[in-house]
């Protein structure tokens, strides 16, 4: 009987993200969002849906903006919700308010995430 894996999407804030996602051994999309952000929320399953389908090549994680203003201004997020991936310590490219599930993988690709 084969074990399931059973994978969450990581919330990081400003005491995990250097070791969660800056010291990720495999690229690490983070959803910059926030609880008051309608679109966030319905993006919210997208997100859910992209850790279950890309599970072992990347991870999935959550950042609530009110909570790591900090981090969100280190990363020039004006805009939620807002997905950067970051790969060996450094973000890529950011994608703002993602219209679709294709246009997120497109995005992957075009960063080099497989």
């Amino acid at each position: 009987k084969r074990k399931e894996t059973i994978m969450a999407v990581l919330n990081v804030n400003q005491e995990n993200f250097e070791r969660e996602v800056l010291g990720a051994a495999q690229p690490v999309l983070v959803d910059f969002w926030a609880p008051w952000c309608g679109y966030c929320r319905r993006l919210a399953p997208v997100v859910e849906r992209l850790e279950k389908q890309w599970a072992g090549k990347l991870l999935v994680a959550k950042l609530d903006i009110d909570e790591a203003p900090a981090l969100a201004e280190r990363y020039g997020i004006d805009t939620i919700p807002t997905l950067l991936v970051f790969q060996g310590g450094k973000a890529g490219e950011p994608l703002v308010n993602p219209g679709s599930m294709a246009q997120i993988e497109a995005w992957l690709a075009e960063g080099g995430v497989e």
